[in-house]
């Protein structure tokens, strides 16, 4: 669970360094925003799974749709904050660093222990 996590926030860091490349730190940032909005939910959603295989050796499966929901929900909320109040937003740096940090998440899948 924490794996894919890792392999977000690695691929944010170097989508926000070549963002910084053609869009200055505000683009680096913007992309750091956007990677960061879908890394914080996800790595709290880890903790959650984790408790719960913790307490009862596995989650519910009503348990995991609705913090997926949540989930979901937090990241849209975190991009709203973001939009409202950083000025210097540079929206597809932005965006980009939302889609790696949501792709990246399969590279967990892909790579063996």
């Amino acid at each position: 669970m924490f794996r894919a996590v890792f392999y977000q926030v690695g691929a944010v860091f170097v989508t926000a360094v070549l963002s910084s490349l053609f869009a200055g730190w505000g683009g680096a940032a913007s992309a750091g925003i956007g990677g960061a909005s879908a890394i914080i939910p996800n790595f709290l959603f880890a903790m959650r799974l984790s408790l719960a295989v913790r307490r009862n050796k596995s989650p519910s499966v009503v348990g995991f749709f609705v913090g997926e929901a949540i989930k979901v929900a937090a990241t849209i909320g975190l991009l709203a904050i973001a939009a409202k109040l950083y000025q210097g937003l540079v929206w597809p740096a932005l965006l980009i660093g939302l889609v790696v940090a949501l792709q990246a998440s399969f590279l967990a899948f892909w790579k063996k222990s």
